[in-house]
Formats: C-alpha cells, structure tokens, sequence
C-alpha cells in the first residue's frame, strides 16, 4: 500500500496556524470553514475535513466523535500538552458545548472499573451529560 505525500499546501499551513491558536479548544469543521472565511481563505469542507484527518494519522490533533447526533471534533494537542494520557468529556445538552475533564477522582474510576470488574474504560470516548455552569444560571 502506497501513501500520499504529505504536501504543504497554504491552506494546510493556514488550517493548521489557526488550529494552533486554539490548543485545548474542540473544533468542528464548520468552525474552521467560519474562521478561515472570515480571514478571506477559500476552503471547502471537504478540503478541510481531509486535511483534519490527515492532521490526526499525524498525531497534530486528536479528533472526538461524541454522539451520532454531534458534529466530530477536532483538537491541537501540543506535544507537551499534558492531554496526550487520560481525558474525559463533558457535554451540555442544553447549549452543546463538550469540554475536557482531567480529575484524579475520574481516573481512580477508570482504574477502579479495571481492577475489581474488569472493565476497561475508554476515556477519550467517555461522556458525561448535564448542564454546564452558564446554562444553570439561566435556567
């Protein structure tokens, strides 16, 4: 099996600076569409989301597919980023918005699943539901 190369297109570099500016920050390919356009680049979808995907083969972000019902995201994680080992998920389900859950009280669930049920935990696939702080106060 033959790969492609990996050319360094000026929209790759474009995509990429601004993923860049964003590290810890899930990012859906309409939101990349939305910022380059506004910045006066001409992108398509499907060029973005190829390259996204290239971008992940790589290891330059991690991508999080949530729910059925939920664009994928995508993530820069900076190789020092303390975000390559364990990360959970939270998501609102009344504004959408997922973010990172790094707690110790989660990872000795994880390890408690494996070591008295034998379960294995998928982190980067695991999602809590709920209300973030800003859609309680408007509740």
């Amino acid at each position: 099996m033959t790969t492609k190369p990996n050319y360094k297109t000026k929209q790759r570099t474009q995509l990429l600076d601004y993923m860049k500016t964003v590290p810890g920050e899930h990012i859906t390919v309409n939101d990349v569409c939305d910022y380059l356009h506004r910045q006066g680049v001409s992108i398509g979808q499907t060029t973005v989301y190829r390259q996204m995907e290239r971008m992940v083969d790589e290891g330059l972000v991690q991508k999080y597919v949530i729910d059925a019902n939920s664009p994928a995201c995508f993530e820069y994680v900076p190789e020092d980023s303390h975000r390559k080992g364990v990360c959970f998920h939270c998501k609102c389900e009344s504004c959408g918005k997922l973010f990172h859950m790094n707690c110790e009280a989660l990872t000795e669930v994880k390890d408690h699943l494996m070591e008295h049920h034998g379960f294995q935990l998928d982190p980067f696939r695991t999602v809590f539901y709920g209300l973030c702080e800003a859609c309680r106060k408007t509740a």
